[in-house]
């Protein structure tokens, strides 16, 4: 190739990468061909497969076709909530007897600290709840509660990647990336996995929580604002509407025809998107709107309170994305929100308050319109507190991932069933432990996929969710 011609093919490759319509790589590859600089081009090692968020075949009959997850950044204390410990009150300010490995060592302290409140069982499973959940508690029968959970990492960001992404390490797709790939959407449009974020703040590793990471963008979470307009740049400009519009994307259909450029394995995906985009000015201005619901639901979300309005109003929408065949939607609480390290019998209260209302309208709400057998909903963060004081000042609780609770309910998930369980000190998972690619590879495998065949070529390897980690299906908790 002559240096006229390959600056001038830079340059090119340099505006087409700046086309605010995304459309690089696709231009380029016409470009070239039509100048006879892609003759006879060198396959790459992995062949390009279409990508596209048509429903697709489970490997097995799934009994989940959709989930909900909420996710409660920062960590919620389990002994304060949900397992229970009595010895906690036997030990009220004296030292704890047993290590503890701490993440601020700086306040630590080896007290042990009770919880400062009670406790009542609930509902035919008799499931403890603390007075800091009375909507959980309503739903006591429906929620799979595992108390036995663990990841073994004490901080944020890699217990949320064990979490979110299977493994502790960063650059993996997230949990909704895999499903959507592997099963596809059942609403063309909108997209498969929808974020519903807190409006004060992104959660730690920000947009990261919801990447596709090494899957085809296609796959990747779609945030949506806590305000209006909840998607940004949703109307087409003026010039495009209509046949223009249509008439664009056909012509960028008709450039994916040509070979793809050497690599690159995403275009078929960028193109789904503009496409998605289009069809989405019209659904998701629709589903976005809770003004038509009825009274008495709107007021069962909490959204006639302003403590939990703003959730609450999350949470319906998430209802109307699950009626309309999204196939994953998470909903974050703000940076460090349950990260109660001080003053935590003021902050717990007030986060408790917040989301206990609202999801627990969630759950009834799927179950009255028969949705709850097919939609799983999960509730829990990244970790869960010591029973120890940190702070002593401002008492609060440290870090523990070593034994803390979350539920799951519905999608064929055991209701009013209590999964493992933590040592008399809620320190420690003692009983029925629960990793986190156990819960990946029951969660998937309820969904009808098997954590071992869904997979995707990355470097000549075939990667999955659980990614080589012992993971196995817990049919404990399954119904």
């Amino acid at each position: 190739m002559s240096t006229d011609n390959t600056q001038q093919l830079s340059s090119r490759r340099h505006f087409l990468a700046q086309n605010a319509m995304g459309i690089g790589s696709l231009a380029l590859t016409w470009l070239l061909q039509r100048e006879g600089l892609l003759a006879n081009p060198v396959k790459p090692d992995l062949e390009a497969t279409k990508h596209s968020l048509l429903p697709k075949h489970p490997h097995h009959q799934p009994r989940a076709k959709a989930m909900v997850s909420f996710f409660m950044q920062g960590g919620p204390s389990q002994v304060d909530l949900c397992d229970p410990k009595p010895l906690l009150d036997k030990w009220a300010g004296k030292d704890f007897p047993e290590k503890i490995k701490y993440d601020n060592a700086a306040q630590a302290s080896s007290k042990v600290m009770p919880s400062p409140w009670p406790f009542k069982k609930h509902g035919q499973s008799g499931m403890d709840f603390s007075s800091l959940l009375p909507g959980f508690s309503e739903i006591a029968d429906e929620l799979c509660l595992i108390r036995s959970m663990h990841t073994g990492v004490n901080n944020h960001g890699q217990s949320i990647h064990a979490l979110n992404s299977g493994r502790t390490i960063a650059g993996r797709p997230a949990l909704g990336s895999w499903l959507t790939y592997g099963l596809g959407s059942e609403n063309q449009n909108l997209p498969a996995y929808m974020v519903l974020r807190d409006p004060s703040s992104l959660p730690v590793l920000g947009t990261f929580n919801w990447s596709a990471g090494w899957l085809p963008s296609l796959y990747q979470g779609t945030m949506i604002r806590a305000k209006e307009p909840r998607i940004l740049n949703l109307a087409s400009p003026s010039h495009l509407r209509g046949k223009p519009q249509e008439n664009y994307l056909n012509f960028l259909g008709e450039l994916n025809l040509q070979k793809a450029v050497p690599g690159e394995l995403d275009l078929e995906a960028r193109i789904a998107s503009f496409e998605l985009a289009a069809r989405m000015q019209t659904a998701a201005a629709e589903v976005m709107d809770v003004s038509g619901e009825s009274e008495a639901t709107q007021k069962l979300y909490g959204l006639d309170v302003d403590e939990t309005k703003e959730f609450g109003t999350r949470c319906l929408i998430a209802r109307r994305l699950i009626e309309r065949g999204v196939r994953f939607v998470q909903v974050f609480t703000r940076n460090q929100y349950w990260d109660h390290h001080g003053n935590i019998k003021n902050s717990l209260p007030a986060s408790c308050k917040k989301i206990d209302r609202p999801i627990a309208a969630l759950v009834k709400d799927l179950k009255s319109r028969g949705l709850l057998d097919s939609t799983v909903v999960h509730w829990g963060g990244e970790m869960g507190r010591l029973p120890v004081i940190q702070n002593e000042k401002s008492p609060g609780r440290d870090h523990n991932t070593y034994g803390f609770s979350m539920w799951l309910a519905g999608g064929g998930f055991k209701g009013g069933h209590i999964q493992g369980a933590t040592d008399e000190w809620g320190h420690r998972a003692v009983e029925g432990t629960v990793n986190h690619y156990d819960y990946h590879a029951t969660l998937l495998h309820l969904f009808g996929l098997d954590h071992t065949r869904l997979t995707y070529k990355r470097a000549s390897q075939e990667q999955t969710l659980t990614d080589g980690q012992p993971g196995k299906v817990v049919k404990e908790i399954i119904s």
